[in-house]
């Protein structure tokens, strides 16, 4: 090739070369300016309700139907919403000034808490819903128990575990639930549904019992057993309740004798309403071409009626020592059977009030989801029910809270998904789905094994795609009690005591009122289990491990 003709054609190439690579520099750095950014600080508030003030009578209990429904299509990973609850503290009213928490626990840390740290000392949580700790995810929520005994030091979700914040089981002295019912499993990673509940009720009830004496000398404790009732299709019934003596211990171990009588085993308990409590949401988010920042939350979905309602809890009813407790206590001790329902006469419904949220996204404000200019409002339905009225993004039986958002540079604002430009590529970003997490194990040595099981080991697979272990042991014999030094008189009180309830409290009586409309959801057939011959009475399956099922 003539020198000419060579020259020319290394020009045309080196050129097209320049041209490719300024190319692609120009769409790197244009890339660079609109890079994608996840955050699991996607969302936050509470959708809440409250309600007018409860005499002071009524802290003996309190309890509602909620609604049960697959808020998210797929089990997404570090999502965290607890569906409609509530949270029970101990009555400190007349306490002004001293504080509940002491030097050296967590909540004593929280200043705006202070002078009292009332809100923080001892708390009853849970209920339905999702948890980022959970370890096996399916689709629809969970129920669970949660306690915080020690100004949130450590709390209590089973009568083996924390609530999911580890695999190992609490500690010996830090066990604080006792399993109560002989018919139902209690899972380290929370009460499963059958089946793919759409808008059915689970009725539940915390109901202080007088389950054991108040106790004087070395550590000073009432007799307030709070105790977790169920309603659901194919389960009814008490399940589990805290040890009085769980409340109590924080005193005697920071050597502060104001705090005893101030936790919830003795002191009557209180609510502030109820509330859906988005905590843990994941967030993309990304800047346009267009100079303009985007957002997208996962897909969030309601149950919705024929009138565009999700009613999402009914009943909402605390109850006085008329209702459950006194009737127990002549049971107890002079023999004058008692059936378990809850009587009516001490009961209370209180008129419900909704309340507005504030929504927002790593504390920014966001607009347009709830209001008169929102997507939906929260509104107290005839009947006293709860719940939100959707005016828009309706598909079909399902209500779809906002996904897409723009920021204005103050706050964000709810846009529709046509409003996202398609070279983002936002529409199609996927957030990461949950991986099952390793077992729930518990020790084999301590309370666990000294005095130990009677019978097992037994398994029983979940829905969820997991399996748990579990043994049966002598009630008094579970692991939760050994760590107290009671008299063989306090053990065996207690044990006949319990052996009544299995006799005569059977799992397909209402003790719970009915819910006014609705169906009951179902719980795991899974979890529904049957006494071995010889234990029928007296004995309760204890879950020793939970792990995913082998394929």
């Amino acid at each position: 090739m003539p020198v000419k003709n060579r020259n020319r054609l290394i020009f045309i190439i080196t050129s097209f070369l320049v041209i490719v690579f300024a190319f692609i520099f120009h769409t790197e750095g244009k890339l660079k300016s609109r890079k994608l950014i996840y955050k699991e600080a996607g969302l936050h508030g509470y959708i809440s309700f409250d309600h007018e003030p409860i005499p002071g009578e009524f802290g003996a209990g309190i309890g509602f139907y909620v609604a049960v429904w697959p808020l998210i299509d797929e089990p997404l990973s570090g999502f965290q919403i607890g569906l409609p609850s509530t949270w029970i503290i101990p009555d400190n009213s007349d306490n002004k000034t001293n504080p509940l928490c002491p030097e050296g626990t967590l909540a004593r840390k929280w200043k705006p808490r202070g002078p009292t740290w009332s809100s923080v000392f001892q708390t009853i949580e849970g209920g339905v819903g999702y948890w980022a700790g959970n370890h096996f995810r399916y689709g629809p929520p969970k129920f669970s128990m949660n306690g915080t005994p020690q100004c949130y030091d450590y709390e209590i979700g089973s009568p083996g575990w924390s609530f999911f914040y580890s695999n190992e089981a609490l500690p010996d002295n830090r066990l604080g639930i006792a399993q109560l019912s002989n018919r139902l499993l209690i899972p380290p990673d929370g009460l499963t549904f059958e089946g793919n509940p759409d808008g059915e009720f689970l009725g539940y009830t915390w109901m202080a019992l007088p389950l054991t004496d108040p106790e004087t000398g070395d550590l000073p404790t009432g007799d307030q057993s709070w105790t977790c009732f169920l309603s659901a299709a194919n389960f009814k019934g008490p399940i589990a309740f805290f040890i009085p003596e769980t409340w109590s211990k924080i005193g005697k171990l920071f050597n502060y004798p104001f705090l005893y009588g101030r936790g919830l085993d003795s002191r009557p308990g209180i609510a502030g309403g109820g509330a859906i409590e988005i905590n843990t949401v994941p967030r993309f988010e990304l800047k346009g071409s267009d100079g303009k920042t985007y957002a997208k939350l996962p897909r969030l979905q309601f149950s919705v009626d024929e009138e565009g309602r999700s009613i999402l809890v009914q009943e909402v009813t605390y109850y006085s020592k008329a209702a459950l407790y006194d009737s127990f206590l002549a049971w107890r001790d002079q023999e004058k059977f008692c059936s378990g329902q809850f009587d009516e006469s001490g009961a209370l419904k209180p008129k419900l009030l909704s309340r507005q949220t504030r929504y927002d996204m790593s504390g920014i404000e966001i607009s347009g989801v709830e209001g008169e200019e929102g997507i939906f409002v929260t509104r107290v339905f005839e009947g006293n029910s709860w719940g939100l009225q959707w005016k828009s993004n309706l598909e079909g039986r399902k209500g779809i809270f906002p996904q897409y958002y723009g920021f204005s540079g103050e706050k964000y604002f709810v846009i529709a998904e046509s409003e996202i430009p398609a070279e983002t590529g936002l529409l199609q970003q996927k957030f990461k789905l949950a991986e099952s997490g390793p077992p729930y194990v518990s020790p084999s040595k301590g309370v666990w094994v000294n005095p130990g099981p009677k019978a097992g080991p037994y398994t029983a697979r979940l829905t969820d795609g997991s399996v748990v272990t579990y043994y049966w042991y002598r009630f008094i014999d579970q692991p939760a009690f050994q760590q107290y030094r009671w008299s063989p008189e306090k053990k065996a009180r207690l044990q006949a005591l319990v052996e009544k309830i299995h006799a005569c409290w059977p799992a397909d009586r209402d003790y719970m009122k009915p819910p006014a409309f609705g169906q009951l959801v179902k719980i795991d057939a899974g979890l529904i289990v049957t006494p071995p011959p010889g234990l029928e009475v007296g004995y309760v399956p204890i879950v020793v491990r939970q792990e995913a099922a082998r394929k």
